[in-house]
Order: C-alpha cells, then sequence, then structure tokens
C-alpha cells in the first residue's frame, strides 16, 4: 500500500465511521477500486480502527470527563453510572455477534461489492425514515432508556453487515424509540468507543497470526493513513452531531442511494 492510497483510504475512513454513509462499505469500495491487497487492509484497518477512536474522545472528552468523574468518583448511583450502564446494555448485542459469529460476519465482507451496495441501499431507507420521524417529532422526545439502549445495541450489531451505516442504523433507530435527535447523536458516537476498540483488537490479534501483514506495508503508509483518519475524523464526528441537530440526514440517504446503486452496478461489471 503506498501514501498516497493510505492518505485516501484514511480519509475515506475517518470521514464515513461518523458519516452515516457506512464506513465498512466505503473501504470495500475503495479498497476495490485501488486494488489493495487483504494483507494491507488489515493491517491497515487496526491502526484506522484506532485514529477513528482517538478523534471521538478529542471531540467529545467533555462528555466522556463527565461520564468517568461521575462513574469512579465516588460509590453513590448516579446520571453518570446510569449512562453507563445503558451504554453497557447497548453492547450486548454487538457483543453476542463479535464473540460467536465473527467468522460468519467476516465471509460476508468476501462476498464483493454486490451485499455492499444492498446494504447502502439499506441505509439510505433508514436515513431518510430518520429523517421523517426527525421531522415529525418537532424538538420533542425523551432522554435514552435502557429499552432504548438495548434496540439500539440491536440496530449496531446488524449494522456489523458491510454498507449498512453504524451511525445511521443507531440514529435512526433511536429515533423510532421516540429519542431527542441531540440525546440520540450523542449517544451513538459513545456506545461505540469500546466496540471500535474491541473490533481493533480482534483485527490486531488475526494480524499477529500473520506477522507479514505487518511488514509488507511501510511505515510511511500506515503513519499517512492514521492522521488522516484521525484528522477527518474529528471533522466528522463534530460535522455529524450538527447534522442530526439540524434535521439534514436527508442528504446522506441521497448519497447512499447513489453510492449503494454504483456499487451494485460495478459488482456486475466486475464480474
Amino acid at each position: 500500500m503506498s501514501w498516497l492510497q493510505a492518505l485516501i483510504l484514511g480519509i475515506v475512513q475517518g470521514l464515513t465511521e461518523f458519516l452515516p454513509v457506512s464506513s465498512s462499505g466505503h473501504l470495500e469500495i475503495g479498497q476495490a477500486l485501488l486494488g489493495t491487497s487483504s494483507a494491507d487492509n488489515l493491517t491497515f484497518a487496526v491502526v484506522v480502527h484506532a485514529a477513528t477512536v482517538l478523534s471521538t474522545l478529542v471531540i467529545l472528552w467533555h462528555e466522556v470527563a463527565w461520564l468517568f468523574k461521575g462513574t469512579f468518583t465516588t460509590l453513590k448511583w448516579n446520571r453518570e453510572k446510569d449512562y453507563v450502564a445503558k451504554i453497557l446494555v447497548s453492547m450486548i448485542p454487538v457483543f453476542i455477534v463479535g464473540m460467536f459469529f465473527k467468522d460468519y460476519v467476516e465471509q460476508l465482507f468476501g462476498n464483493g461489492l454486490l451485499l455492499v451496495g444492498i446494504c447502502l441501499l439499506l441505509t439510505a431507507f433508514l436515513l431518510w425514515l430518520g429523517e421523517f420521524l426527525s421531522k415529525r417529532m418537532k424538538g420533542e422526545g425523551h432522554d435514552v432508556t435502557y429499552r432504548d439502549a438495548a434496540i439500539i445495541g440491536c440496530a449496531q450489531a446488524l449494522a456489523v453487515l458491510p454498507g449498512l451505516s453504524r451511525s445511521g442504523t443507531t440514529i435512526a433507530t433511536g429515533l423510532l424509540c421516540g429519542v431527542k435527535k441531540e440525546k440520540v447523536a450523542q449517544f451513538s458516537f459513545l456506545m461505540v468507543l469500546i466496540p471500535i476498540l474491541g473490533e481493533a483488537f480482534l483485527d490486531l490479534l488475526d494480524a499477529l497470526k500473520d506477522p507479514v501483514a505487518f511488514s509488507g506495508i511501510p511505515v510511511l503508509s500506515l503513519v499517512v493513513g492514521f492522521f488522516a483518519a484521525f484528522l477527518t475524523g474529528c471533522f466528522a464526528c463534530k460535522f455529524m452531531i450538527e447534522i442530526v441537530k439540524r434535521q439534514k440526514l436527508i442528504y446522506f440517504a441521497i448519497y447512499c442511494l447513489a453510492v449503494g446503486i454504483f456499487a451494485i452496478v460495478y459488482s456486475q461489471v466486475a464480474i
């Protein structure tokens, strides 16, 4: 993988991790168009996932610090512990998928761009639905409950499919549950921190099984990819929260519709 390929893929990962357009789907498309090797893709995934986690911590530092302070500085049950408990509840479905269905999910990523395209079309529908519901709510709604957290967590588990946006799916699901748009956006980004770290850790374990993977990609490419994903991730995280507040999800729905159609057509032409 050259530094230019790493730059492009890092930007793609950083932007699409938080924008509701599916980072996994766009990386699949980008890697197919750029022709990067599978070994490079695995090693690169570890690096860019770490970068996006760091960008989330930077942008949502006040929220993360608030949760840590309230959770570990007192033994009393408080709002912070309650919020963390809801995040833990939301992680149960994706934990089950990661522990028991990881190999099956990885097989899905080998099915080419057809599945990516179909899932992007589903993402487009969910974003349109989220936009519709957001306008109907007119600023009303409630905070995230434990029931909401469990349902949003199930949506996140389904979003392991390549092309199904994690942020788009969880935000749209939260709006379906009647959660306030600004509340569901914040919860959506905070709830993915540990799963993204877990995903990066599992990718690292897989990469360690093949030491040649680490020696096959230049250090410069890894560094460029990391900083590209980090910087664009910071922008996308902050930008996405504002987008949800202003009810502009429909533009991403149109984009996912177009890219989904492109992926489906390209998958057939490539055959």
